[in-house]
């Protein structure tokens, strides 16, 4: 019965040293785990803090690129706005820059490019708008381009039901012709050409060999 006893007695000392044993692994196993967590998150945060940071350099290419751009993009406006006879109606938002990080100083420099060549190119179409030759051609036997003499203005001496119908918005915010551009008068005429021809002006386009 005594031995019976011992045996017991021994079986349940080695099974709640076997108990405290699993907790103290289960508690070191946790330990470390949250320790892991703990140095994986600080690294993470660390490493995107300092992604978030550009530096001074970055901050000023960045806005040296962004100024490019805005300049590109109100010439692009500037010479629209002289080929249609009024402002476009939106400049494609598509290539803004407001989106891009100081630190995508690469995509930032490749817009500025993209800008830089749709401004040249709206720049080179405005200053050769179709049969300039012509235009100056008749503005040669018409009058000066600040010519403010109405009942006629301009180098293409129009009168006011021709400017109201073809280069309304201009009449409206810049006065008559003779206080726009050459440029602007000339594609006033070209657009009015495509329903009119070079009706409006049938002596100097005959003495310009168009009739």
């Amino acid at each position: 019965m005594r031995r019976f006893i011992l045996a017991c007695g021994l079986l349940l000392a080695f099974a709640g040293i076997a108990t405290a044993a699993a907790a103290a692994t289960a508690s070191r196993n946790t330990e470390n785990s949250l320790s892991t967590a703990s140095s994986t998150t600080t690294t993470t945060v660390g490493t995107t803090a300092s992604r978030k940071a550009p530096s001074p350099w970055e901050v000023r290419e960045a806005a040296v690129w962004r100024r490019h751009i805005r300049h590109f993009r109100a010439d692009t406006r500037h010479w629209m706005t002289v080929m249609r006879g009024r402002p476009p109606a939106d400049v494609s938002r598509s290539l803004s820059a407001r989106t891009l990080s100081a630190s995508a100083l690469g995509q930032l420099h490749r817009l500025e490019r993209r800008w830089r060549h749709r401004a040249h190119g709206v720049r080179w179409r405005a200053t050769h708008p179709p049969g300039l030759n012509t235009w100056l051609c008749i503005h040669h036997y018409e009058g000066s381009w600040v010519d403010s003499g109405g009942p006629y203005w301009g180098g293409l001496q129009m009168d006011l039901s021709f400017q109201r119908t073809y280069g309304g918005w201009l009449l409206s915010h810049k006065g008559t012709a003779d206080h726009w551009s050459p440029l602007e008068q000339i594609w006033v005429a070209v657009r009015a050409s495509h329903s009119r021809g070079f009706s409006p002006w049938p002596n100097t386009a005959s003495d310009c060999g168009l009739y």
